[in-house]
């Protein structure tokens, strides 16, 4: 379906075989049924649409390839993008892997640096460091999680905030939330990409924030609240200690679910005609597939979806956004757009 697609009218004549009230006569000959003959009844139905994120996000890298090429044309550095991947997590082999892909179609330079598991805390800082001084590098990454042995934290601190593509130092995560030029973290900026290029309406609108992490539910919370569009909302975050969860997700328009439960949001938490942003992404056990696992959102999409006006799948919704949310942020580190 597109954007501004009328809802579609749905014509239905009683069928005199149903009993749909169980007394084991046809409905119309025992009883009245209360249709005029050749009477016809008109069903309004929500006219769900999904938020395709994979094909919004290929458009996006069209937009940014254009832009990177008319850059070199005119005789500029072609943006370089380096990521550290430390250990053989599987999911994170995906993620960098889908990264290095998409430099390549948006035509940025890009550089894979790889450590193994049993990697010194201070050998991976060495290199942060020496990235942050690298003038060819213009962003990089440390994808995460990192083994336990070393401080996430303290990684994220060391990456120079103007390089910290991800927007997870303190400065940029300061500076989104009091609405200053930054790199907003990729997912929540993916998210905003989507509700933007869908029109979907945030004004005024009650959004209800499932998780509090730094990564996705704090921010998300404080884009949404920012006095911009889109934004402008009346945000509620909720997270494990929260009371009347159920209650607070059935009043909520927008609903953004990012607590890493699968299967968690079901039909009877959403009110109809709801927006639903699905960030879950967990690998369940799947034997039909070949990988052996099925990615899995946080949202019971199948009956869900039905109620939604709109509704992010997983996979193929928020995931590609994130990738491309990345890029947009090399782009804007490449042109010294936001720090000189």
């Amino acid at each position: 379906k597109h954007p501004g697609s009328e809802p579609p009218l749905e014509t239905v004549r009683p069928n005199p075989q149903d009993d749909e009230d169980g007394d084991r006569q046809q409905d119309g000959q025992d009883d009245d049924a209360g249709y005029a003959e050749n009477e016809t009844i008109t069903l309004y139905l929500i006219d769900m649409q999904l938020i395709d994120g994979k094909a919004i996000s290929e458009l996006v890298k069209q937009e940014i390839a254009a832009e990177v090429a008319d850059i070199v044309a005119n005789g500029g550095k072609r943006p370089h993008l380096a990521a550290i991947l430390v250990g053989h997590d599987g999911g994170s082999e995906t993620y960098v892997a889908a990264k290095v892909k998409a430099c390549e179609v948006c035509g940025f330079k890009s550089t894979l640096i790889r450590y193994e598991a049993d990697v010194t805390e201070e050998e991976l800082l060495a290199k942060v460091r020496e990235l942050n001084e690298d003038a060819d590098v213009d962003g990089f990454i440390v994808q995460l999680p990192l083994p336990k042995h070393i401080s996430e934290q303290k990684v994220i601190e060391t990456i120079d905030y103007r390089k910290d593509v991800d927007g997870f130092h303190p400065i940029n995560v300061g500076r989104m939330s009091i609405g200053l030029p930054c790199y907003v973290s990729a997912t929540p900026n993916g998210i905003l990409e989507l509700l933007k290029r869908y029109n979907i309406e945030t004004q005024g609108k009650k959004c209800v924030v499932l998780g509090r992490s730094n990564i996705v539910g704090k921010p998300m919370a404080s884009l949404m609240m920012q006095k911009a569009y889109p934004g402008d909302a009346t945000v509620t975050v909720c997270h494990s200690r929260s009371k009347d969860l159920v209650k607070e997700c059935q009043e909520a328009d927008i609903i953004i679910a990012a607590l890493g439960q699968p299967n968690f949001v079901k039909a009877e938490m959403v009110k109809e005609g709801a927006v639903i942003i699905d960030v879950g992404t967990t690998r369940v056990p799947d034997a039909t597939k070949k990988s052996g696992f099925k990615l899995t959102g946080d949202v019971k999409f199948d009956e869900v979806a039905p109620k939604c006006s709109y509704i992010t799948p997983v996979p193929g919704g928020v995931g590609p956004m994130t990738i491309v949310s990345l890029m947009k942020n090399t782009l804007l580190a490449g042109k010294t757009a936001i720090y000189q």
